[in-house]
Formats: structure tokens, sequence, C-alpha cells
């Protein structure tokens, strides 16, 4: 976390870029950005996958109740949907209460 002095000094250090620079600094700020939220969302999801595999539930789509095809659990364990839901839910044909992969 940086304080106040840091964050005075990066305020000053952003305000004498040229606007090249300026345009590379918000990029990378954005990247960043996006990439933390995606390692929630991520960590969300693994979290999600733990508690169904207490409940005994993991590997059961959440949405049709049918098993998760065993190579889509290989590339994602923590789905929360088989392939066809999931597919259904990005095209908009039904609504995700999980955000998934």
């Amino acid at each position: 976390m940086l304080t106040a002095v840091e964050q005075g000094r990066q305020a000053v250090a952003e305000d004498t870029l040229d606007v090249a620079d300026q345009a590379v600094f918000s990029y990378q700020k954005e990247m960043l950005f996006s990439q933390g939220t995606e390692g929630h969302s991520q960590l969300s999801l693994v979290r999600l996958a733990l508690e169904r595999l207490h409940e005994g539930t993991f590997g059961e789509c959440l949405h049709c109740g049918h098993p998760i095809g065993d190579k889509r659990l290989e590339a994602l364990p923590w789905t929360p949907y088989c392939i066809e839901c999931q597919e259904k839910i990005e095209t908009g044909a039904i609504e995700g209460t999980v955000r998934a992969a």
C-alpha cells in the first residue's frame, strides 16, 4: 500500500510524462487492475468448488445437475457448469448464477 507521500510523488511523476508515456502508464495500471480482478474471481470459483467437494456435489452441473465432463473438469476444475449449460449461459439462453470460465 502506498503512503500519502508516495502517492503524491507518483502523481507528480505522472504529470511530467508526455502523452505517449501517460497512455502506456494508464494501460499498465488497467492491465494490473484487470489481472487482480480476474485472480479474485478465479479464487472465488475455486472456493465454491471446494465447498461442493465437501458437500459431495463436486462435478455436477449447478444448472442441470448432470455430470460435468472429465476433460472439462481436468481443464477447469473449479467450473460449476457442464459445457452445454456454460454455452447457453454465454449465449444468454439461460442465466447463470455463478460466473464460470
